[in-house]
This record gives C-alpha cells, structure tokens and sequence, in this order.
C-alpha cells in the first residue's frame, strides 16, 4: 500500500486553501486498494482457496484484480453493460475473468450484496467492517498532514468510503466535517437526506463512473445519516473543469468521480477556509483526458 500524499491544489485561492489526498497513486489506480486489500487480508487464506470476485464498476474490480494476483488467487470481476473500456483494459492485464451484466440485474446483485452463480468469495468494498477500517486509514493520513483542516470533501458511490472515513474521524474524537460530493444529475445521498430514506432519485452521471446510482443502499443509510454532516452538488462542466486544471496545475490526473470533490471544493459554495479534497481514482480513459485538455466538448 502506498500512504499517498497530501498536496495543495495549485489552483484554489491562497487565503482558501485546497488539499488533495491524491488516492489516484495508489498501485491500483484508486482508493479502493485499502478497503479491499483489508476485506481480503482480514480472512484466512484457506477461505480464500475458491478465489474472490465482486460487482463493480470498475474501481473496486481492479483492486481486487491487484490483490488476487499478488496472492496467487483467480478474480472475477463483474461489471455493468458500458463500464469504460480503459478499465476492461486494467482488468485485462491483471489476468481478471470479466461477466458483464445489463445494469439492472448488475445493480440488483449490488443491492443484494452479492450473487449466488460464483463459488467464488464475494468481496464487498462498501459494506464489510473491515472495508470500513481500510477507508479509515485514509482519515488518519489526513489527519496527521493538515492538522488544521476544517473539513473532508468526499465523492458518493456505494457510500463505503465516506462512512469510513467519518467513522475514523469520530473514533480519534476529531470534529473535522465530512461533506458528500455529488453531481447536479446524479445524487442519491442528497435525495435520501431531503427525503429522510432511501428513495429513487435521477440517475443521469454523463461520462463519470462509480457514483451517481439510482439509490443509497439500504444497509448504508442509518450509517451514512448520522456520520455525514453535509451536501455539495456539483456539475459534469465543473467537473470537467476541475479534470483540466488539476492536470495543468498540479500535474494530477483524476477521473471524474475523483474530480467531483476538487470541484465542489473550488466552488466556493461551502463556509470553510481549509478544506482536504479526495482524489478518490485516477482511471481516466487517455482518449477522454485528451478531448477535456483540448477543451473538446463532453457528455
């Protein structure tokens, strides 16, 4: 694992500063090396012996792909209809079997935390106790890097990295905030907390994947209810925006979910003055970071 660093945003304000948790430089690419690698390490090898795969997206895929080749054990990622081929390719090369699935049964298995067609282990990178602890590390990093930081801006997929990182925070009896990020078009944690549930809300994510689903899942709302304790929306442009700058200014390459936060960070639409971005994953297809650099239209 890689304790990655923390690094201001060149492009932000002097007297508003912006720090990026750079999670794109973990060896898989993203964040999602810490919940899965502590999800699988936490059980016996033997257990193991059948292989492990999860429903992801991407991310959570090519993590577990990371860690089942350097333990010697077979993966088997299955992912939605569309998953980016840039992603395909990662799995690819870390000899990963890939299923791919019509979103709706892909999102049902998510759901129901898991399917029963693998004899494989299912290894879940949002709901596992032990994913939550990985997820923490990262709040302890912060923690000890920008002592004074005022709050954590985080992008909301499955909810895992959030929660995990507010559970971190609390446990260490820090008052630092957490603030989920979402998109304008795509925002199931925003929805639920108006709503006080879970509900269905407009799921429209444009080129961002791993967040933006139809709904927070139901396990993850009492937790998700009472550790966060705000809201930011952000659009695909500011999105895209952040992409851009963050790769001229800071040399950083994020994808759009890990862009999501830097956006709503430079947005000045919040009350703090020293805020930590999460630079969640930097799996940016090469094509799409080349349109966004030459200021070519994205959907």
């Amino acid at each position: 694992m890689v304790r990655t660093p923390t690094v201001r945003c060149a492009a932000a304000a002097a007297d508003r500063p912006v720090h990026l948790k750079l999670e794109n430089l973990q060896p898989a690419g993203s964040f999602k090396l810490r919940p899965i690698a502590n999800a699988m390490l936490s059980r016996p090898r033997a257990a193991l012996s059948a292989g492990v795969h999860t429903f992801s997206s991407g991310n959570s895929s090519v993590a577990m792909a990371w860690m089942a080749r350097r333990m010697g054990l077979t993966a088997t990622a299955v992912v939605p209809d569309g998953t980016p081929q840039s992603k395909l390719e990662l799995l690819r090369n870390l000899d990963a079997r890939i299923v791919s699935q019509p979103f709706a049964q892909w999102w049902s298995a998510v759901t129901a935390g898991g399917g029963s067609q693998f004899e494989s282990v299912y290894i879940d990178a949002v709901r596992d106790p032990a994913s939550f602890a990985g997820n923490g590390t990262i709040a302890r990093e912060i923690l000890e890097d920008v002592p004074d930081v005022e709050a954590i801006f985080v992008p909301f997929g499955g909810g895992g990295l959030a929660c995990g990182i507010a559970n971190a925070l609390r446990a260490a009896g820090s008052a630092v905030k957490v603030i989920v990020c979402e998109l304008e078009t795509a925002h199931p944690f925003k929805s639920a907390r108006a709503a006080g549930r879970p509900v269905e809300s407009q799921c429209d994510p444009g080129f961002v994947t791993g967040v933006g689903f139809g709904a927070v899942l139901a396990e993850m709302w009492p937790l998700a209810s009472r550790l966060i304790d705000d809201t930011l929306t952000v659009s695909l442009s500011e999105v895209v925006n952040a992409i851009k700058l963050l790769a001229e200014s800071n040399k950083v390459v994020a994808e759009g979910a890990g862009a999501i936060p830097v956006a709503a960070a430079l947005s000045k639409r919040h009350q703090f003055s020293n805020v930590c971005a999460v630079v969640s994953g930097g799996n940016l297809d090469p094509a799409l970071l080349a349109k966004i650099l030459r200021d070519e239209p994205i959907r």
